[in-house]
């Protein structure tokens, strides 16, 4: 889907500047271009689709079904699932968690996605497979969407919605009142057009800081971290790797597709195969990248509170995978 974008980085990095693949420096701003234009288009494009949702389906009406209807946690299970079925990281994963609470969808709904999107996905699974086998890829399939849903209930029952950033509030006003302001005017679409487009092109313009700090430090940790320097203290098994495992991921920035190559890295060095993992899950799931995004829709105390909860998920999912394999 990205790869025009791909080859918009190499050709710009290594054709235009000159700076070679091989180099770190060239590493860190080919990811640095490619993420930032990735991103930067899957924000606007899914707030503007947003917006046209909400002009045509009131997010009261949403709310409404979804407290009325008992689905039973099913709700926090589907968006798990679609979470892993959606090829994002998690930097990438912050502009539908903007579109999902723009859309009236309830806050532990919205983080049972934003939990599974980065640990699991089609491309990281099919790897999984083919590096590690059967048993192994569905255990990580299925420990990621359990933690997704399990995440998103118990998130869902805090009541964190007071916690959002006042940015964020006020975008869901204004949602409810472009929605109200339609169902009076019934104006056409190609009259709502402009107006639905400027929208979500200040939504852009207010995250913008936030993705281009987020997506250098990522790079940066992409470009100049080695990856024997994690192995090196990681082999030796203890019970305390697997929480110093996640510990020293939160630095780092990757998707799980690009991650996976590294996981077999380390397994082959003799890192047992749930600490690996735990890193893994750590790295696209926990990253100071994506806490600097989430700055601009969160209080640093929800973060705090989303980030244990995930933490203490990923150790048990750890360990767990150890024990199995």
């Amino acid at each position: 889907m990205f790869d025009w974008i791909q080859h918009l980085a190499d050709w710009l990095i290594y054709s235009v500047f000159g700076i070679g693949a091989e180099t770190h420096l060239g590493t860190a701003l080919n990811f640095f271009v490619y993420d930032t234009l990735k991103i930067l288009l899957l924000l606007f494009v899914i707030v503007f689709l947003m917006g046209i949702v909400n002009t045509y389906f009131p997010i009261e009406k949403l709310k409404n079904y979804l407290n009325r209807k008992k689905l039973y946690g099913l709700e926090y299970f589907f968006a798990s699932i679609f979470g892993a079925i959606t090829p994002f990281c998690s930097c990438s994963s912050v502009p539908l968690f903007i579109g999902f609470v723009q859309g009236g969808i309830p806050l532990g709904v919205t983080f049972a996605f934003l939990i599974t999107s980065p640990l699991v996905n089609e491309v990281a699974i099919a790897m999984f497979l083919g590096m590690f086998g059967l048993k192994a890829t569905l255990i990580y399939a299925g420990s990621g969407i359990l933690l997704g849903t399990i995440g998103g209930w118990l998130l869902g029952k805090f009541n964190l919605e007071p916690l959002l950033s006042d940015w964020v509030k006020q975008i869901m006003a204004k949602s409810q009142a472009s929605s109200d302001a339609y169902e009076e005017e019934k104006r056409t679409f190609k009259q709502r057009l402009p107006e639905i487009t400027r929208s979500a092109w200040d939504i852009v313009k207010g995250v913008l800081i936030y993705v281009i700090i987020g997506i250098a430090i990522g790079a940066a940790m992409h470009g100049y971290v080695p990856e024997n320097f994690f192995a090196k203290y990681l082999g030796s098994g203890a019970w305390w790797t697997v929480p110093l495992a996640v510990i020293v991921a939160v630095p780092m920035y990757a998707n799980a597709a690009g991650i996976v190559p590294v996981i077999q890295v380390f397994v082959a060095k003799g890192v047992p195969i749930g600490t690996a993992i735990a890193f893994m899950m750590a790295t696209v799931g926990l990253s100071i990248p994506e806490a600097t995004l989430l700055k601009k829709v969160m209080t640093w105390k929800l973060i705090a509170i989303f980030f244990s909860v995930i933490t203490v998920f990923i150790i048990l999912s750890g360990y767990l995978f150890n024990i199995l394999l």
